[in-house]
Protein backbone atom coordinates (compact mmCIF):
# COMPACT_ATOMS: atom_id res chain seq x y z
CA UNK A 1 0.00 0.00 0.00
CA UNK A 2 0.91 3.35 -1.14
CA UNK A 3 1.43 6.77 0.84
CA UNK A 4 0.20 10.46 -0.73
CA UNK A 5 3.02 12.67 0.36
CA UNK A 6 2.32 16.36 -0.08
CA UNK A 7 4.63 19.60 -0.27
CA UNK A 8 3.52 22.92 0.12
CA UNK A 9 5.56 26.14 0.08
CA UNK A 10 3.17 28.39 2.49
CA UNK A 11 2.99 31.91 3.78
CA UNK A 12 2.57 32.09 8.00
CA UNK A 13 -1.20 32.88 7.10
CA UNK A 14 -1.35 30.02 5.14
CA UNK A 15 -1.00 31.41 1.86
CA UNK A 16 -0.28 29.31 -1.09
CA UNK A 17 -1.75 30.41 -4.02
CA UNK A 18 1.23 32.76 -6.07
CA UNK A 19 4.69 30.98 -4.73
CA UNK A 20 6.25 34.26 -5.23
CA UNK A 21 6.71 35.01 -2.11
CA UNK A 22 9.61 32.51 -2.24
CA UNK A 23 11.85 34.53 -4.01
CA UNK A 24 13.32 36.56 -1.21
CA UNK A 25 14.56 33.31 0.63
CA UNK A 26 16.30 31.67 -1.79
CA UNK A 27 16.14 27.98 -1.75
CA UNK A 28 19.09 26.28 0.28
CA UNK A 29 21.03 23.29 0.14
CA UNK A 30 18.67 21.21 3.04
CA UNK A 31 16.12 22.94 1.46
CA UNK A 32 17.27 21.11 -1.68
CA UNK A 33 17.70 17.52 0.00
CA UNK A 34 14.11 17.95 2.07
CA UNK A 35 12.11 18.54 -0.84
CA UNK A 36 14.60 15.56 -2.59
CA UNK A 37 13.51 12.91 0.18
CA UNK A 38 9.68 13.53 -0.46
CA UNK A 39 10.13 13.16 -4.30
CA UNK A 40 12.64 10.09 -3.72
CA UNK A 41 10.07 8.22 -1.76
CA UNK A 42 7.63 8.90 -4.68
CA UNK A 43 6.77 6.58 -7.83
CA UNK A 44 3.77 8.68 -9.08
CA UNK A 45 2.84 12.14 -9.38
CA UNK A 46 -0.68 13.74 -8.33
CA UNK A 47 -1.60 16.73 -10.14
CA UNK A 48 -4.62 19.12 -10.22
CA UNK A 49 -5.15 20.26 -13.75
CA UNK A 50 -4.42 24.08 -12.70
CA UNK A 51 -0.78 22.79 -11.45
CA UNK A 52 -0.74 20.39 -14.45
CA UNK A 53 -0.53 23.21 -16.82
CA UNK A 54 1.69 25.20 -14.59
CA UNK A 55 4.45 22.85 -14.50
CA UNK A 56 4.68 21.49 -18.09
CA UNK A 57 5.95 24.06 -19.85
CA UNK A 58 7.99 25.08 -17.19
CA UNK A 59 9.42 21.39 -16.47
CA UNK A 60 9.28 19.43 -19.89
CA UNK A 61 12.10 21.14 -21.18
CA UNK A 62 14.28 21.53 -18.59
CA UNK A 63 17.02 18.58 -17.61
CA UNK A 64 19.93 17.59 -14.85
CA UNK A 65 22.09 20.85 -15.76
CA UNK A 66 19.28 22.87 -14.74
CA UNK A 67 17.64 21.32 -12.20
CA UNK A 68 18.11 18.28 -10.10
CA UNK A 69 14.40 17.58 -9.88
CA UNK A 70 14.37 17.50 -13.49
CA UNK A 71 14.51 13.96 -13.73
CA UNK A 72 12.20 13.36 -11.19
CA UNK A 73 9.11 15.29 -12.63
CA UNK A 74 9.86 14.50 -16.04
CA UNK A 75 10.60 10.31 -15.79
CA UNK A 76 7.60 10.00 -13.24
CA UNK A 77 4.44 9.12 -14.34
CA UNK A 78 1.96 12.46 -13.64
CA UNK A 79 -1.62 11.77 -12.80
CA UNK A 80 -4.17 14.47 -13.47
CA UNK A 81 -6.94 15.26 -11.57
CA UNK A 82 -9.55 17.00 -14.20
CA UNK A 83 -13.03 16.83 -15.07
CA UNK A 84 -12.19 19.36 -17.86
CA UNK A 85 -8.81 18.02 -19.71
CA UNK A 86 -9.67 14.58 -22.36
CA UNK A 87 -6.03 14.38 -22.24
CA UNK A 88 -2.72 15.50 -20.67
CA UNK A 89 -0.31 16.65 -23.57
CA UNK A 90 2.67 18.70 -23.88
CA UNK A 91 4.78 16.49 -21.01
CA UNK A 92 5.89 12.90 -21.28
CA UNK A 93 4.29 10.38 -18.50
CA UNK A 94 1.30 12.45 -18.36
CA UNK A 95 -2.24 11.09 -18.10
CA UNK A 96 -5.45 12.24 -17.47
CA UNK A 97 -7.43 10.08 -14.63
CA UNK A 98 -10.66 12.30 -14.55
CA UNK A 99 -12.71 14.27 -12.35
CA UNK A 100 -11.67 13.90 -8.62
CA UNK A 101 -13.15 10.88 -6.95
CA UNK A 102 -11.81 9.62 -3.54
CA UNK A 103 -12.08 6.00 -4.39
CA UNK A 104 -10.16 6.14 -7.94
CA UNK A 105 -7.59 8.10 -5.92
CA UNK A 106 -7.81 5.98 -3.19
CA UNK A 107 -7.11 3.02 -5.33
CA UNK A 108 -4.29 4.73 -7.13
CA UNK A 109 -2.77 5.52 -3.66
CA UNK A 110 -3.18 1.68 -3.14
CA UNK A 111 -1.00 1.12 -6.39
CA UNK A 112 1.64 3.96 -5.87
CA UNK A 113 3.42 6.79 -3.49
CA UNK A 114 2.26 9.65 -4.54
CA UNK A 115 3.67 13.11 -4.45
CA UNK A 116 1.66 16.39 -4.80
CA UNK A 117 2.81 20.08 -4.77
CA UNK A 118 0.88 22.97 -5.03
CA UNK A 119 -2.44 21.48 -6.33
CA UNK A 120 -4.29 23.30 -3.75
CA UNK A 121 -7.90 22.71 -4.38
CA UNK A 122 -6.73 19.15 -4.82
CA UNK A 123 -5.03 19.09 -1.69
CA UNK A 124 -8.15 20.14 0.25
CA UNK A 125 -10.04 17.91 -1.18
CA UNK A 126 -7.61 14.96 0.06
CA UNK A 127 -7.28 16.29 3.27
CA UNK A 128 -11.30 16.76 3.78
CA UNK A 129 -11.19 12.96 2.66
CA UNK A 130 -8.38 11.72 4.97
CA UNK A 131 -6.17 10.29 2.19
CA UNK A 132 -3.08 12.30 2.61
CA UNK A 133 -0.74 10.28 4.76
CA UNK A 134 2.33 13.14 5.50
CA UNK A 135 1.83 16.58 4.78
CA UNK A 136 5.17 18.79 4.71
CA UNK A 137 4.89 22.21 4.87
CA UNK A 138 7.49 24.77 4.15
CA UNK A 139 6.75 27.65 5.92
CA UNK A 140 7.91 31.42 4.99
CA UNK A 141 8.64 33.99 7.82
CA UNK A 142 6.23 36.51 5.80
CA UNK A 143 2.37 37.32 6.02
CA UNK A 144 0.63 38.63 2.59
CA UNK A 145 -3.15 38.73 4.00
CA UNK A 146 -4.54 37.96 0.55
CA UNK A 147 -4.41 34.72 -1.52
CA UNK A 148 -5.94 31.29 -1.35
CA UNK A 149 -5.27 29.85 1.98
CA UNK A 150 -4.38 26.05 2.07
CA UNK A 151 -6.82 25.33 5.36
CA UNK A 152 -9.99 27.34 4.20
CA UNK A 153 -13.03 25.53 4.37
CA UNK A 154 -11.45 22.22 6.02
CA UNK A 155 -12.65 21.55 9.77
CA UNK A 156 -11.93 18.65 12.53
CA UNK A 157 -8.81 18.18 10.87
CA UNK A 158 -6.24 16.31 13.42
CA UNK A 159 -2.62 16.41 12.22
CA UNK A 160 0.11 14.84 14.26
CA UNK A 161 3.41 16.77 14.15
CA UNK A 162 5.87 14.59 13.48
CA UNK A 163 9.69 16.93 12.70
CA UNK A 164 10.58 20.36 12.75
CA UNK A 165 13.27 21.60 11.16
CA UNK A 166 14.47 25.94 10.57
CA UNK A 167 16.21 26.74 7.28
CA UNK A 168 19.00 29.49 7.81
CA UNK A 169 16.90 31.45 5.47
CA UNK A 170 14.26 31.75 8.01
CA UNK A 171 12.07 28.82 6.41
CA UNK A 172 10.52 26.26 9.13
CA UNK A 173 10.01 22.77 7.33
CA UNK A 174 6.87 21.19 9.29
CA UNK A 175 6.18 17.67 8.84
CA UNK A 176 2.40 16.36 9.57
CA UNK A 177 0.88 12.64 9.49
CA UNK A 178 -2.72 12.55 9.08
CA UNK A 179 -2.76 8.82 9.76
CA UNK A 180 -2.04 9.38 13.86
CA UNK A 181 1.59 7.33 12.76
CA UNK A 182 5.24 8.87 11.81
CA UNK A 183 6.54 10.32 9.07
CA UNK A 184 9.30 7.68 7.32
Amino acid sequence: MGKIHVHEFITLDGSYENPGFTMPYGFTDRMSEVVGGFTGACDGILLGRKMFEMFGPAWSERTVDDDPGAPFFNETTKYVVSGTLDEATGWQNSEVIGAYDPEKIEKLKNEHDLYITGSGTLVRALLHDKLIDELHLLVYPVVLGTGARLFDGLADLPLTLVETESFDNGVVHLSYSSTGEGVR
